[in-house]
């Protein structure tokens, strides 16, 4: 029986052993075990009880936007942000070893792989046949037998599941790359003067150009603010909250300044993290500089 893996020592995320999710665990935190769920809650829920240390959660993809529920369930969670990491996606189509590109008619996987790798499914003539996810379609592949049947997915799901990978970057687009946010029970915050992002949620006031009046702060103090998505809450179509994320730290008086007039038109404020910028986002931050 296998030695069950220290919680201090183990990740948790979201999918089937396999899934981006999960290699984006092992990219980032080679040494610790991986812990999948179910669903989101599970993986925050496992970090609340102890049973793994750290949560990898997809918060963006480049090409198919947002992830879904993922915004509303953060603010609640009672962790915090403590990382982000920028994965780049590398879609395969993966079949049963033996298997020959031409023989395959049906291929499996999340909507959004699918959707992903439209072109490569239309040349080859393939039936998209649309999955709970990427890896559970791997894993589909192997148990069904079918050399006809692929499945997209990740090269890591090719491994785990024994499958042979018939095609490799079949993705259209050549900067699919998904956002992960790294949670922990306990804040995190680097020190000041390297770059960092700050992610906070708010509620404005439901007064007129309170939103307007809410950012001025941000742009009068020289913040960049590089996300900020609006959310229904409590099923009043007049009571919205805001997600935002910011280039700075708190403890630095321009984002000190600017939260504070947040603040004013604000019924509510709460910083749900504050972590080290990825080099990804740095370098694409200086070229966008670089550019104007």
């Amino acid at each position: 029986m296998a030695e069950k893996p220290e919680p201090n020592r183990t990740i948790a995320f979201q999918g089937a052993p396999g899934a981006y999710s999960d290699l984006a665990c092992r990219r980032v935190f080679p040494g610790m075990a991986t812990l999948p769920c179910d669903a989101f809650e599970d993986a925050f829920a496992a970090v609340h009880d102890g049973q793994a240390a750290l949560a990898m959660l997809p918060i963006e993809n480049s090409v198919a936007g947002r992830v879904a529920d993922i915004h509303h369930l953060m603010p609640h969670s009672g962790l915090h942000i403590i990382d982000e990491h920028f994965e780049r996606v590398n879609h395969h189509l993966l079949g049963l070893p033996g298997t020959a590109l031409d023989q395959i008619r049906t291929v499996r996987s999340h909507v959004h792989a699918l959707g992903q790798c439209r072109t490569f499914i239309r040349a080859h003539r393939l039936q998209p046949v649309v999955r709970a996810d990427t890896a559970g379609s791997a894993a589909e592949v192997k148990q069904l037998g079918d050399p006809s049947v692929a499945a997209i997915a990740s090269e890591l799901a090719g491994e785990i599941y024994g499958l042979a990978s018939l095609a490799e970057n079949i993705e259209d687009a050549e900067h699919n790359t998904t956002r992960f946010l790294v949670m922990s029970k306990e804040p995190k915050r680097p020190p000041r003067g390297g770059a960092t992002v700050t992610t906070f949620v708010f509620n404005v006031r439901n007064v007129p150009a309170a939103l307007y009046k809410a950012l001025g702060g941000f742009a009068t103090n020289g913040v960049n603010m590089t996300k900020l998505e609006s959310y229904m809450v409590g099923g009043q179509f007049a009571a919205t909250q805001f997600y935002a994320d910011v280039e700075a730290h708190p403890g630095d008086r321009p984002l000190q300044l600017a939260l504070e007039e947040l603040e004013f038109f604000s019924t509510e404020v709460r910083i749900l993290g504050v972590y080290p910028a990825h080099p990804q986002r740095i370098a694409a931050s200086q070229g966008a500089r670089g550019g104007n």
